[in-house]
């Protein structure tokens, strides 16, 4: 490949200072169509299953989409625990409502659906060889059973906002990055904020998470707009400064002050320079203290638990944000969606072979990202967070 002018991709007409409409009933029960219809492309008769937390806005999205649901003959279950964290396991009769093997499932939750007490204790051995700590996890990727998208932390001002939205052009860029990392073997990542960093990822799996979650084992996040892929094990040296918003145990924060890693083989060695460095520093903490407490308990093997809690600092996600609608504002659901950002998550991966038992996601404004491939030559796909206009043009 040859290096493309410098010249960036133009933004989308729903660009992301576009006026922001107000969450009215009828937009919100447009974008539920949409999100029932168009990307779950969900049929009458087929069985839904929507988790939820009773009492919160989240459950007014719930409820909208179960309307749609039961307005076009779908077979539409909504149940409700009460919010849980990182840290939570889930309800048991959520777990049994999941191995009742929905066609589709939407989680539209406060935070998290919850952690699976017996898949971490005794995990699911799928056809493809993995094993899945989870019966979400085992359905969707395991056996690919069913689909679905989740959305925690989901906002009504959100879901009316990001949702009901054009999809052509977010896909055809998404399908571009893709074809792009699936044959890269290392990308490298400079931002205007400090970070320089590369990361191998040849023989790595590119996921698109661009709204289509049609067919079985397919799903992602509404709003959606992202590429991502796990770095290769133990891959990845240099500095990533975080300076967009960041993940925490207690909720998603915007940055402050920039927070500075220091990433030797593919772990976060030490976090500083600021008070939400502090946050971050016992955010991993507490995920290796998590995976020793269960060990402890006898819920989980010791040797699994060294595991889990030693890639609680490993780096887990390189994504990158697609979604024009989409705005920083303290909520990773679309801030990692934001377009001209990329972001990094420290722990758990989405290739299941570095377990752990957090996924932190934290955000990098304006990088400029370059593709190494294996036969030496280089390409620069993004700089300055803009997308390049010749590998991807915004026209038809």
């Amino acid at each position: 490949m040859t290096e493309p002018t410098n010249q960036p991709a133009n933004a989308p007409s729903n660009h992301p200072d576009a006026p922001v409409q107000p969450a009215t009933a009828s937009r919100i029960k447009k974008a539920a169509e949409t999100a029932i219809l168009s990307c779950l492309a969900i049929k009458k008769g087929e069985k839904l299953l929507i988790v939820s937390n009773p009492d919160t806005e989240q459950a007014q999205i719930a409820e909208a989409l179960h309307a749609v649901a039961l307005e076009h003959e779908i077979q539409s279950k909504l149940v409700y625990q009460p919010v849980k964290t990182q840290a939570d396991f889930a309800e048991p009769y959520v777990i049994e409502a999941l191995a009742a093997k929905p066609d589709a499932v939407i989680s539209i939750s406060t935070e998290k659906m919850g952690k699976d007490r017996e898949s971490l204790q005794h995990p699911r051995l799928a056809p493809n060889g993995k094993s899945y700590d989870h019966i979400f996890d085992y359905l969707m990727y395991g056996t690919k059973e069913m689909r679905s998208f989740w959305s925690p932390h989901v906002t009504l001002d959100m879901f009316s906002r990001t949702v009901d939205i054009d999809y052509r052009l977010m896909r055809k860029r998404a399908a571009i990055l893709k074809s792009l990392l699936d044959q890269a073997s290392a990308i490298m990542i400079r931002a205007p904020g400090g970070t320089d960093i590369c990361l191998g990822i040849e023989g790595r799996e590119t996921f698109i998470d661009d709204g289509d979650f049609g067919e079985k084992g397919k799903g992602g996040n509404l709003p959606a707009g992202e590429v991502f892929i796990s770095p290769a094990l133990k891959s990845g040296d240099g500095h990533i400064v975080f300076d967009g918003s960041i993940a925490d145990i207690a909720g998603d924060i915007v940055i402050k002050e920039p927070i500075d890693c220091t990433v030797s083989g593919g772990f976060v060695m030490e976090a500083k320079d600021s008070a939400e460095a502090e946050q971050l520093e016992k955010a991993m903490q507490h995920g290796m203290e998590m995976a020793s407490r269960m060990s402890r308990e006898g819920k989980m093997a010791p040797e699994e638990a060294l595991r889990y809690a030693t890639n609680a600092r490993h780096l887990g996600e390189l994504g990158i944000g697609l979604n024009a609608m989409a705005k920083i504002g303290g909520n990773m659901l679309e801030d990692e969606k934001v377009y001209g950002t990329c972001h990094f998550a420290i722990g758990a991966n989405y290739d299941d072979d570095a377990p752990a038992l957090i996924h932190l996601d934290g955000l990098v404004r304006r990088p400029t990202m370059t593709a190494l491939f294996p036969a030496g030559n280089e390409l620069t796909f993004m700089r300055d967070g803009s997308l390049i206009e010749d590998l991807f043009p915004s026209g038809n």
